[in-house]
């Protein structure tokens, strides 16, 4: 398989839905045509202190022998000011995240990576420091994020705004099940 077209920095942004999904989508497509895809996933160890079940997308990615993943988080939001316990569940997946562009994948998919730069878990110089240094022959997402981030932005080779017009939980829907989450 010919990979010399990888290399690019995609980005998922904005108040909308499906910037995950956006990256889930690209991984299915990568999956399917042979590429090794990674998600690590920011702040999505579940909720509360129950045991949440991997979402659809992850149970379905699964299937492919060449998709791999791992999820970090402390199973709590972060309301307000971030907690320690937040900054540091932050902070190994980025570690982690600079040992997977070590490692012999093809796509990278940093989850919710932009949200932790947002709630100030993580500062962006940091991850532009990343972002300049990383291995350029492998492709690299970043979801998340309702604000802009012109400096990394700068950096990317796409950028995609998910901007929101109208949402069913603007009119008191809730999330659905095997739909939304």
């Amino acid at each position: 398989m010919d990979k010399s077209g990888l290399g690019m920095l995609s980005i998922f942004w904005g108040n909308g839905k499906g910037k995950s999904t956006s990256a889930f989508g690209t991984a299915l497509r990568a999956c399917g045509n042979g590429y090794k895809v990674h998600l690590v996933q920011f702040m999505k160890n579940g909720t509360g202190d129950i045991e949440i079940d991997y979402p659809g997308e992850i149970k379905a990615l699964e299937k492919f022998p060449n998709f791999s993943f791992k999820r970090f988080g402390t199973g709590s939001w972060v309301i307000g000011k971030p907690s320690n316990e937040h900054i540091a569940a932050v902070k190994q997946a980025f570690d982690y995240l600079k040992e997977c562009m070590e490692q012999e994948y093809d796509i990278i998919i940093a989850d919710e990576l932009l949200y932790a730069i947002q709630l100030k878990l993580i500062e962006e110089d940091e991850v532009i420091d990343f972002l300049k240094s990383r291995d350029k022959k492998k492709d690299l997402i970043l979801t998340g994020s309702h604000i802009p981030f012109p400096r990394i932005f700068e950096l990317a080779d796409l950028v995609t705004e998910i901007k929101k017009i109208k949402h069913p939980y603007d009119s008191g829907t809730l999330a659905r099940k095997g739909l939304e989450y």
